[in-house]
């Protein structure tokens, strides 16, 4: 054999090696909304996923390639960057995004295109249609359960609703509906408004008029802030309670003054540092803590770069029990196989237990209520 062969076979091995470590790279599509009215959730969502990716860019021996899109805060082009990313990029999993209408998008293709979807947005999917899809964000019943049972215990008789003209607002009003009958509270408006309203000053005329013991927002991110707003501008004096949705600097900012007092719901991670020892929560929530502030330079100030955090651990810990060659619609099957069945996997949201017919992972103990006190959030005992 001439040297000249053995050079051309040596080039070939190497090139076919170099191939093959290629091809067992393990993709992840995330999608977020970047820019646009969600962006104060889409941003932090970016942020914590690039904080798991630096703490654990190997997942079972496999480089981890991160293939990010704007979705632009539009669920058409949320759902058109998933098909994108199945498609064209051939990735094995997906993660986003950062509004209800959008998850709800990209789970629809999901399904059609037999990719797993990890969402951190609550997305509510019966049936077959859920299939491909779980969310690490707890289920807004659950949130709202607890914010409900705060109010019963501080004697709130009557409750208004002001939320969102979308799935999220549904979702948030179809839940604090059950609980409250539940709680023998009744709730006397149902106020809706855009996300890219500039005013709700009709909707609060209307919700004061009917003088609530109460008003709970089911709504997110930095509009959020508008009804506290103008329930401050009309004197309201009664209590306000929100989603966990509400949890980020932006609208901590905006909201100012009129926010003070507000209770909402959230995961563990939000007050960490408040928690027993013997939470297994704290020890993964302060690893989360760690880990963005060495990737983005200071620490985390919201609830929600931490769900996309949880996202990558799932994905960790399900890829480590899949068998078969990443990039192939038999490693996505196998792999949405592995998340489905995750047991008992401890967040920085909750401790992740999942059925094959249910989205959600959390259960009680992925639930705390907190207080908005002087711009700083505090645990409710």
């Amino acid at each position: 054999m001439n040297k000249h062969l053995i050079r051309c076979l040596g080039l070939t091995a190497v090139a076919l090696a170099c191939s093959q470590a290629l091809a067992a790279d393990l993709k992840i599509g995330f999608i977020s909304s970047l820019s646009g009215p969600v962006a104060a959730l889409g941003v932090p969502y970016e942020k914590g996923i690039r904080a798991a990716l630096a703490e654990q860019p190997e997942i079972n021996g496999r480089k981890v390639q991160l293939i990010v899109l704007d979705d632009a805060s539009d669920p058409t082009t949320a759902a058109r960057n998933a098909r994108k990313l199945v498609t064209e990029d051939k990735v094995d999993v997906l993660i986003g995004t950062s509004g209800v209408p959008g998850a709800m998008a990209i789970a629809s293709v999901a399904r059609e295109l037999n990719t797993p979807l990890i969402s951190p947005t609550p997305v509510t999917i019966a049936g077959a249609d859920g299939a491909w899809t779980v969310t690490v964000s707890q289920p807004f019943p659950l949130m709202v359960a607890g914010v409900v049972d705060r109010m019963k215990k501080s004697g709130v008789k009557t409750v208004a609703f002001i939320g969102f003209s979308d799935a999220l607002g549904d979702l948030a009003y179809d839940s604090l509906m059950k609980s409250a009958a539940a709680a023998g509270i009744k709730v006397v408006a149902n106020e809706r408004y855009a996300r890219s309203d500039s005013s709700v000053a009709g909707q609060v005329l209307k919700i004061v008029a009917q003088r609530p013991d109460a008003v709970f927002a089911g709504n997110s991110g930095t509009p959020g802030a508008l009804p506290y707003l103008a329930l401050a501008d009309r004197g309201y004096k009664g209590k306000i309670y929100g989603t966990h949705g509400l949890i980020n600097a932006d609208f901590v900012r905006v909201g100012g003054a009129s926010i003070e007092g507000l209770q909402v719901p959230s995961g563990p991670v939000l007050v960490a540092d408040q928690l027993p020892e013997s939470n297994p929560i704290k020890k993964v929530s302060m690893a989360f803590r760690a880990a963005y502030q060495k990737a983005n330079g200071a620490v985390p100030t919201d609830a929600f770069s931490s769900y996309t955090y949880d996202a990558y651990l799932l994905l960790a810990d399900a890829a480590k029990r899949t068998q078969g060659e990443p990039g192939t619609p038999q490693y996505r099957t196998a792999l949405r196989e592995a998340i489905v069945s995750t047991k008992e996997l401890t967040g920085t949201h909750g401790i992740y237990t999942f059925k094959p017919d249910d989205r959600y992972g959390s259960d009680q103990r992925g639930v705390v209520v907190v207080q908005m006190n002087k711009g700083q959030w505090k645990l409710v005992p």
